[in-house]
């Protein structure tokens, strides 16, 4: 995994936000998931939850705690001076209590590609999982806080996005299965078996000049498919959610009941 930040100098004063500096600035080694130490950005408002994950994840011997921070701005300072491989981060944050954390994740998206994002929610919102992948799915995590519990399956989805993969809670897999069983049939069954073969490239991450030469097919093709396979399933196109990240979650949902990660991108 490469090294997050190349490019970015620590600032040469302190902090203006509260943060807790809790690790020296790292070096520019690469980073990489198995052999080394995954550096950690904790992000939650809530003192007595930062505390519980700065503590619960201490213990774990694959991770190092590099911040510990209570609102938006302090994790972007943290961001930029420490450089971490992950950042854990509550999806509410200050100023706003907005959906902070979904628009940090945005963000590195741009400025930080190869950063791994965790959100930490309690809500069981697919809307809220599905505004975090729209960005792509590419090392992001959804999960909701009462998983904190389980240092076992936080570490897990922590070494998972550095790795570049994605994970969905199974609340998230199970709401959208719920969807479709109130309705009287499946949307995928409605879909040509051309269509379930773009729709299953869809949802591993591809382009569209990808999914066309791998089927054989031009992109003018792909770009039929996708558009009937967006009609069948009745998707459409709003300002907070992507279609054709609801589509994948949807053929995901209907193909893995059960399971909650993803090994390529939305």
């Amino acid at each position: 995994m490469s090294a997050v930040g190349a490019g970015y100098a620590p600032r040469r004063h302190a902090p203006s936000w509260p943060c807790d500096v809790v690790a020296q600035p790292p070096s520019r080694a690469l980073h990489t998931v198995g052999d080394m130490t995954l550096r950690v950005a904790i992000a939650e408002d809530s003192y007595l939850v930062r505390e519980g994950l700065r503590e619960l994840l201490a213990r774990a011997t694959e991770l190092e705690i590099v911040a510990v921070c209570e609102d938006s701005y302090s994790l972007l300072e943290a961001i930029e001076r420490d450089c971490p491989d992950v950042v854990l981060s509550d999806i509410r944050m200050p100023p706003f209590r907005d959906r902070e954390g979904i628009q940090v994740a945005a963000q590195l998206r741009e400025t930080h590609p190869e950063m791994g994002v965790v959100i930490l929610s309690q809500y069981a919102d697919p809307a809220l999982a599905l505004e975090l992948f729209e960005s792509g799915s590419r090392g992001r995590a959804y999960l909701l806080k009462e998983r904190i519990g389980d240092r076992g399956e936080l570490v897990a989805a922590i070494q998972a996005v550095a790795d570049g993969r994605s994970v969905i809670d199974p609340k998230i897999i199970d709401e959208l299965i719920a969807e479709r069983a109130r309705s009287s049939s499946s949307p995928l069954d409605d879909l040509t078996t051309r269509e379930r073969e773009v729709l299953a490239e869809v949802a591993t991450g591809k382009s569209n000049a990808a999914i066309a030469a791998l089927l054989f097919l031009t992109k003018r093709a792909v770009e039929k498919h996708i558009n009937a396979i967006f009609m069948k399933l009745n998707l459409r196109e709003t300002g907070d959610t992507s279609r054709r990240v609801k589509a994948a979650l949807i053929f995901l949902a209907d193909q893995s009941p059960a399971g909650h990660s993803t090994e390529g991108g939305l």
